[in-house]
């Protein structure tokens, strides 16, 4: 055994991207140390055992896009499209946003992420600093960045908070990581994408932005600089590996090639861009291309809940749509786009379950008539469970509890 400090296990059908197998995974510190058959487990010596013959252990779901404080917002703004929802609904109640509000709706949307098995959130909003220091708390791992804004009169977005919040940030937590969050092409002009490109070349940072979600967006774009909203990236010197870029649901093959040769990230809302856009892109053609593609949860206004299950079960019923056909991505891809995928997007050794890998782990009781037979693993984790079936989740090595409210 290891002489470090205390060993927890957690029991089961263990179920990454690469393989199913029954075993037993080991936990030391915030990485696992091992992965060994359940008889040999009582060698090991750990302190603390979870699961058994009826669970299911799996890589923490990663949420490659989020925004969890607009929890405030569930339910509010219903039926309009995406600039309207945007100008008459949130953007006003934006503006009344105080630290106290920001905190207690933070907490409420990560609590929510945890329960239903994302052991990471890549979020995108304001006020960050207070949605960082509830992350930390509650101990979900969270890249956040502080969204900014010049093109519109938006305070708090103001590019000075949202580079003094990365600096502050910088180095500060093992669990919170700064990034640099433009909110779009259409709302961010070409000098302060410059800027955020020199600091992310001078860092490494990510840079998580808005990308041609509307139509608006684009038509702004070329009005004002004669570019797709991918080009102007590009102008701006962003278009490379430490690029995130969310929906894509109005960009062409050709900028999805550029995407995928520049080794960046795109990451997939099918239940948010089809609910407000009324369109999505065909992930088939984009995994065939080479693109990384990464799953988010968007908020839970519009999508109505942060469960990354339903996100997975949404994308590959929307994958069948765009590609004509059935079947067209496989539960297992899917299941790829929740975990390893969106660890390669934010640069994380996670989303497997091997030694070495962070320990991000969901424990999922299958004890259940929905997990009956188990017989596809992949199928009934995209198609049959549910964020409740989560009975706990262990983030950079520490067990967090289902019922954390």
């Amino acid at each position: 055994m290891f002489n470090g400090e205390k060993m927890l296990a957690l029991v089961g059908k263990l179920v990454d991207y690469r393989s199913v197998r029954n075993g037993a995974v080991i936990v030391e510190d915030n990485i696992i140390r091992a992965v060994v058959p359940v008889e040999e487990l009582r060698e090991w010596g750990v302190d603390e055992v979870y699961g058994g013959e009826n669970y299911l252990v799996i890589p923490g779901l990663i949420n490659a896009h989020t925004h969890v404080a607009m929890a405030k917002f569930r339910g509010l703004g219903e039926d309009l499209p995406t600039e309207e929802w945007l100008e008459k609904i949130i953007w006003p109640m934006e503006l009344e946003w105080t630290r106290k509000e920001i905190r207690k709706w933070a907490e409420i949307g990560i609590k929510e992420a945890l329960m239903n098995g994302s052991t990471t959130i890549n979020d995108h909003y304001f006020f960050a600093d207070e949605i960082a220091k509830v992350a930390e708390r509650l101990g979900v791992r969270a890249f956040i960045g502080q969204t900014v804004m010049d093109e519109v009169d938006f305070s708090p977005a103001s590019p000075d908070e949202g580079f003094r919040f990365f600096r502050r940030w910088q180095n500060k937590s093992e669990l919170v990581k700064p990034t640099l969050a433009p909110h779009a092409t259409n709302t961010v002009s070409l000098d302060l994408l410059g800027e955020i490109a020199e600091l992310s070349e001078e860092t490494g940072a990510r840079v998580h932005i808005h990308l041609a979600q509307s139509r608006a967006e684009v038509s702004e774009v070329r009005r004002q600089y004669g570019l797709s909203p991918l080009g102007l990236l590009e102008r701006a010197g962003l278009l490379n590996g430490r690029l995130i870029g969310v929906h894509g649901v109005y960009l062409n093959d050709s900028d999805f090639e550029r995407l995928a040769k520049a080794g960046s990230s795109l990451v997939h809302c099918p239940t948010s861009n089809v609910k407000l856009e009324a369109r999505t892109v065909n992930l088939r053609k984009l995994l065939d291309i080479g693109l990384n593609v990464a799953l988010g949860n968007d908020s839970p206004n519009p999508t109505g809940i942060l469960d990354p299950f339903l996100e997975m079960r949404t994308a590959g019923i929307v994958a069948n749509l765009t590609a004509g056909r059935a079947h067209a991505v496989p539960a297992r891809e899917l299941f790829g786009m929740a975990t390893v995928r969106g660890a390669r997007a934010l640069g994380l050794k996670a989303g497997l379950i091997e030694p070495g890998y962070l320990a991000d782990l969901v424990l999922i009781n299958a004890d259940k008539p929905w997990f009956r037979p188990i017989e596809n693993v992949y199928s009934l984790l995209v198609y049959s469970v549910r964020g409740s079936d989560v009975e706990k989740v262990v983030v950079n090595g520490r067990p967090i509890h289902r019922k954390i409210y």
